[in-house]
């Protein structure tokens, strides 16, 4: 166990307001993962109004090199280096707080199933179990959860109105059918923002970040400890980690066109997503933690408005100067959603609005990850991984197992799909998989 705390004096007394209670005195927040990207933001925003601080943070790989806390964490805050897995650092960390930020996660897309059980479920549910044993006066718990745990999120069927499609077959995907489709009759779907009623989530992590939501929530309640979980879209702005495959686009296209490399996109690059500040994120955070009414709920926490991977990847070309077209090679991530926006009007209704455009969110980022001194392109390295793990491949058959190799084939139940991909006939579709499919050309808005 590694410690290394300084205590910071509160610089003001802070009125903890909800909408119908309120504390006064100086509140301490606990921040897990708080040198990490959400969570050092988050804390900006706590010290900024009057709040103290304590983080529990393992600093490791890769986000973090070689267990150094990163410059951006305040040298007046408490620290202790510790795992949310480690009963000991966890119950120090408990002491003397009155609220908790549980942010620190695992997140890849590595097959390692089990370090996401055990890490982010493992973590928040010994969190919950010391705070009940021990006592602790905890008045509020905001977790991080995540826009994954929808999965492939809302849509609409013409014949049979709302739908909710399942993980998209690989045999559809090795196809270049990208799109989802109705798993009733296989029509095209119209996307819709997708609100908080119906989770689907379709990989290890989006299952990891749902049974959190599970753990806090339910024990929350049943143990009187107000609880808010946060299902974060694609968080973007300064302190991003580079050598994080999960990091996320904007990440990753910068690296690309800094060093004069093309952007890559999966799929066709049509993949609609919305993006939103850490900024705003922090906001929310503190909305939620100061708003009685959030207390026992899930909200989706966005920035409202659709685009798709290559007008991303064109929008920073521009910004960054750069004439370099992005490649489009038919590769794809074996899990991913095809397209996902959240509904964010619950979180409206308590007063929050996400205030940063993307063009704001890719200006502050550029100009952050220039300044810094271990910037390359870390691309390469992660897609090798996830090619040695299956989880990116080649619509074309090459990565399948076995292809190409003399006397071995690929699966047998993937064996027709070794020819040309225009060779294939869409199969009829099946109420468990769905078919291929086109989404409808509408433009998608969050009320």
């Amino acid at each position: 166990m590694w410690y290394n705390m300084v205590v910071k004096k509160p610089k003001a007394e802070v009125t903890f307001r909800g909408a119908f209670w309120f504390h006064r005195g100086p509140m301490k927040a606990l921040v897990t993962g708080g040198a990490g990207f959400i969570g050092s933001h988050t804390i900006d925003l706590l010290l900024e109004r009057g709040y103290e601080v304590k983080i529990l943070d393992a600093l490791m790989p890769p986000v973090h090199v070689n267990g150094v806390k990163p410059d951006y964490v305040p040298d007046d805050v408490e620290f202790i280096r510790g795992d949310v897995r480690d009963r000991e650092a966890v119950d120090t960390a408990l002491q003397g707080v009155d609220v908790v930020f549980h942010l620190a996660a695992y997140q890849d897309y590595l097959p390692d199933f089990s370090k996401f059980a055990f890490t982010n479920d493992g973590g928040t549910a010994l969190l919950y179990e010391l705070i009940v044993e021990k006592g602790y006066p905890i008045q509020k718990v905001v977790l991080a959860s995540s826009q994954a745990v929808y999965g492939e999120g809302k849509y609409r069927c013409p014949q049979h109105g709302v739908q909710y499609p399942p993980l998209r077959p690989l045999e559809q995907l090795m196809r270049r059918e990208w799109e989802p489709c109705c798993p009733e009759c296989g029509s095209e779907l119209e996307l819709l923002p997708t609100d908080e009623m119906q989770v689907n989530p379709a990989n290890q992590y989006a299952i990891s970040k749902y049974a959190q939501e599970l753990y806090a929530l339910t024990l929350g309640r049943r143990y009187g400890i107000p609880t808010v979980a946060m299902r974060y879209s694609i968080t973007q702005g300064p302190r991003q980690s580079f050598r994080s495959a999960y990091s996320g686009l904007l990440r990753i296209f910068s690296m690309r066109l800094l060093n004069d490399k093309p952007p890559i996109a999966y799929e066709d690059g049509q993949q609609l997503r919305d993006y939103v500040s850490v900024h705003d994120v922090a906001r929310a955070n503190l909305l939620v933690l100061e708003d009685s009414r959030a207390d026992y709920q899930a909200f989706n926490v966005s920035g409202g408005k659709a685009t798709t991977v290559l007008e991303y990847a064109h929008l920073l070309a521009r910004k960054l100067n750069k004439d370099i077209e992005v490649e489009v090679p038919g590769k794809f991530r074996f899990g991913d959603a095809r397209h996902i926006i959240s509904d964010i009007g619950k979180l409206r209704a308590l007063g929050w609005e996400p205030i940063t455009p993307l063009d704001q969110i890719v200006e502050e980022y550029i100009a952050w990850a220039q300044a810094q001194p271990d910037l390359r392109d870390y691309y390469a390295e992660a897609e090798e991984v996830m090619k040695r793990t299956g989880t990116v491949r080649m619509a074309d058959g090459s990565l399948l197992p076995g292809a190409g190799v003399p006397g071995h084939e690929p699966y047998p139940q993937l064996q027709h799909l070794a020819g040309p991909a225009d060779t294939f006939v869409p199969h009829p579709p099946r109420r468990d998989q769905g078919a291929g499919g086109v989404l409808s050309a509408k433009e998608v808005s969050n009320p």
